[in-house]
C-alpha cells in the first residue's frame, strides 16, 4: 500500500464520522439530506475509484516521473517549504483547467459526470468519485513535472487538494463571508453542483476561488434561487458501471450515427451535449426541465437493512484489497477487484427493483459461503484461518438462506 492509499485508508473512518455527525445535524434541523440508496451508489462509486486507481498508477504517478525524470527545467528541494507551499498553488491551478475543461469538453465530461451525478448534496457526494478520469487527467499535471516538482510533492499535494473538498460537500454550512470570496467553501460548491442556468458551469476551484475569479467563472449562491442537484440528463440508475459508462455510451451512439466524419470527431471534443444536427433531428431528446423529484425506487426496511449490511462487508472486502496491492499477483487482483464491482452492481440491481437481481446476489451469496471453505483460501490468503472461513460460510450462508424471505417480503 502506497503512502496515497495508505492515508486515503486511515481517513476513511473520519470521512465516516464527519457523515455521521452531518446525519445527525440535518435529522435536529428537520432535513432531508440523505437516503441510504443515493449514498450507497456515492459510496460505491468512491470505491471503485480506489480499485482503479491501484491498476492506473502509471498514469497518474508513473508518467508524471518519467517527465520529472528528464525533461525538468529545475531541480526543486523537497525539503523546502516555499517549493511545498508553491506546488499546491501550482496543483490547485492546474486542477481549475482540468475541473473546467471537465465541464467544457465532453470526453472529460464523460469521466467527470460521475461527480455530479447525485441529486443530493451531502458529505457522500464527495466520495462520489470517477473510474475513468485517469486515462487523460494527467495530461493537466505535467508542466508541474517540467517546472521539477519532486514526485513526492507531487503526491502528496494532490492529496491534500482532494482531502480538502471533502468537507464543502454540505448544505448544513451556510455562507461564510470573506472566506467564500478567497477559498472554494460549501456554498460556492453547492453553486457548481447545480443545474440551475444561473450557476451552470461555474465555481472550478479545488481549494481557491480566487481562479474562477479571475477567470470569469465565478457566481455566488443566491438562497432566492436554491440549487438543484444532479445532471441536466439524469442517470436514474444505481449501477456503479453504468454511471461510469453512460455518457461515453451516450456519446459513441452519437458518434457512430453521425454522417459526417467531422461530426464523429466533433461529438467528444464539443461541449457536453453537443449533437450533430443530423443526428438530433433524427433521435430527438426532450429539453431540459428542472427536476421535480428524485429518482428513488421504493425499498422495503429489511432489503434496506440486508444492502447495508452486504455494502458494509464490501467496504471491509475493499479495504483488505488495498492493504494486499503491494503482495499480490495481478491475476488476483483484477479477480478480486472484478469480485467487489459485481457485488456493487448486484446491490444496486436489488436497490432498482430487477428481479434477476435476486438470482444473481443468491449465486453470490454461495459463492462467497463455499469458496474459501471448500479452497481455504481468499484473495490475497493463501491460507485462510479455518475460523474465518466458518464465519464467510455463517454470513453468507444465512444471507443467501435470508434471500427468498426478503423476496417475499418486498412484493408484499
Amino acid at each position: 500500500m502506497n503512502t496515497q492509499e495508505l492515508i486515503i485508508t486511515w481517513a476513511t473512518p473520519v470521512f465516516f464520522l464527519l457523515i455521521g455527525i452531518e446525519l445527525a445535524v440535518a435529522r435536529l434541523r428537520g432535513r432531508d439530506a440523505y437516503a441510504s440508496n443515493d449514498a450507497i451508489n456515492s459510496i460505491g462509486l468512491g470505491a471503485i475509484s480506489q480499485l482503479v486507481a491501484v491498476f492506473t498508477k502509471l498514469l497518474t504517478i508513473g508518467i508524471y516521473a518519467w517527465f520529472a525524470n528528464r525533461f525538468a527545467l529545475f531541480h526543486l528541494p523537497a525539503d523546502s517549504v516555499l517549493v511545498w507551499v508553491g506546488a499546491l498553488l501550482a496543483y490547485d491551478f492546474c486542477y481549475y483547467w482540468l475541473h473546467r475543461l471537465g465541464h467544457e469538453v465532453n470526453i472529460l465530461w464523460a469521466a467527470h459526470v460521475v461527480h455530479h451525478q447525485s441529486e443530493r448534496y451531502n458529505l457522500s457526494t464527495a466520495l462520489r468519485q470517477t473510474g475513468s478520469g485517469p486515462l487523460l487527467g494527467w495530461i493537466f499535471y505535467l508542466p508541474l513535472a517540467i517546472l521539477g516538482v519532486p514526485v513526492q510533492v507531487f503526491v502528496v499535494v494532490a492529496l491534500i487538494d482532494l482531502l480538502y473538498q471533502f468537507w464543502v460537500h454540505t448544505e448544513q454550512i451556510g455562507q461564510l463571508g470573506w472566506f467564500d470570496r478567497v477559498f472554494c467553501s460549501p456554498s460556492n460548491h453547492r453553486a457548481h453542483h447545480a443545474v440551475n442556468d444561473r450557476y451552470l458551469d461555474k465555481n472550478y476551484g479545488g481549494i481557491l476561488i480566487l481562479w474562477d475569479r479571475l477567470f470569469g467563472t465565478f457566481v455566488e449562491e443566491d438562497a432566492a434561487d436554491p440549487p438543484a442537484y444532479g445532471t441536466r440528463s439524469p442517470l436514474r440508475s444505481w449501477n456503479p458501471l453504468w454511471a461510469n459508462a453512460e455518457v461515453y455510451w451516450r456519446s459513441m451512439q452519437d458518434a457512430w450515427h453521425a454522417r459526417r466524419w467531422r461530426d464523429k470527431l466533433l461529438v467528444w471534443i464539443k461541449p457536453p451535449g453537443w449533437r450533430p444536427n443530423d443526428v438530433a433531428m433524427r433521435f430527438p431528446k426532450p429539453d431540459f426541465a428542472m427536476p421535480v423529484e428524485r429518482y428513488d425506487p421504493p425499498m422495503g426496511v429489511a432489503l434496506k437493512s440486508y444492502v447495508l449490511l452486504q455494502f458494509a462487508l464490501l467496504l471491509g472486502m475493499v479495504t483488505q484489497f488495498l492493504g494486499i496491492t503491494e503482495h499480490a499477483d495481478l491475476a488476483t487482483l483484477l479477480l478480486y477487484a472484478a469480485w467487489l464491482v459485481a457485488g456493487l452492481c448486484v446491490l444496486g440491481a436489488l436497490m432498482e427493483g430487477r428481479r434477476w437481481a435476486w438470482w444473481m446476489e443468491g449465486l453470490r451469496m454461495l459463492a462467497g459461503a463455499a469458496l474459501p471453505l471448500a479452497s481455504g483460501r481468499w484473495f490475497g490468503v493463501a491460507h485462510l484461518d479455518i475460523r474465518i472461513a466458518l464465519a464467510f460460510a455463517l454470513v453468507f450462508g444465512a444471507s443467501a438462506l435470508a434471500l427468498p424471505w426478503l423476496r417475499v417480503a418486498a412484493t408484499e
